[in-house]
């Protein structure tokens, strides 16, 4: 971790992924990808295991587990499968995400509110393993006071409807929402991270609210990586977050 940061940026690899998987081969191979990351600025490593293994595999995390140096964060959905596979690999963090089949990104944060207990049960097990655990949410207070009661470390808050709306009005309502519930999440105990959909012309106002502690960006980095290299990339990205805090 760059101890130095005044926000901390996790790097999602899984569109590295994307890209082996689309020829079955072996390259590019995310791992070598995450490496390179943490070298020049990432402070986490985040991948999503999703139950169709589109792109991340098992293999992935086990590997991103062993020869990191830096926090490997494991989205999962809920399910006793990745439960399982998390209480195994033990990696620093895992966030709980909604996941569909069909779906091409996650669409939107958990119901924690409504499913309170089975989070609870899951949250439980993870935490029993030394496991921190992230609840994925929209900015909702009741759904942050839910990830309390169910005993979650951190939340990340959903910040997709701010990053595609089409209009500044619109984007002021979701980044004032965005901005109240992390005053309130930090306010009852919980960490405060966010993502979702956060390119390198709208991160700077999210990592300028001084509640969030973390984003997770993944898209935008790996489509920019392709042009100018994943260090750059990362760089770019790392000097936008750390500028907005000064």
């Amino acid at each position: 971790m760059n101890a130095k940061s005044s926000i901390l940026l996790g790097v999602n690899v899984d569109h590295v992924a994307t890209l082996r998987e689309a020829r079955k081969i072996d390259y590019p191979d995310p791992v070598e990808a995450a490496l390179v990351a943490e070298k020049n600025g990432a402070d986490s490593i985040t991948v999503h295991l999703r139950e169709d293994r589109r792109h991340i595999q098992d293999h992935d995390v086990e590997r991103l587990v062993a020869v990191t140096n830096s926090r490997v964060n494991l989205e999962m959905a809920a399910t006793r499968e990745m439960i399982d596979i998390a209480c195994s690999l033990k990696p620093f963090d895992c966030c709980l995400v909604p996941e569909k089949r069909e779906e091409l990104t996650t669409e939107g944060g958990l119901d924690v509110m409504g499913d309170v207990d089975q989070l609870s049960d899951s949250i439980h097990r993870l935490k029993k393993s030394g496991i921190k655990v992230s609840l994925f949410v929209d900015p909702d207070p009741k759904q942050i006071e839910s990830s309390r009661l169910a005993g979650a470390d951190a939340i990340e808050i959903h910040t997709g409807l701010y990053a595609d709306s089409l209009n500044p009005r619109d984007q002021e309502y979701e980044f004032d929402r965005i901005k109240e519930c992390a005053k309130h999440a930090k306010s009852i105990g919980l960490q405060v991270n966010a993502g979702h959909g956060l390119n390198y012309e709208n991160t700077a106002l999210i990592s300028a609210i001084p509640e969030i502690t973390e984003l997770n960006i993944g898209h935008s980095i790996i489509a920019r990586s392709v042009i100018t290299g994943m260090a750059e990339a990362v760089k770019e990205m790392k000097k936008i977050m750390e500028s907005s805090r000064k």
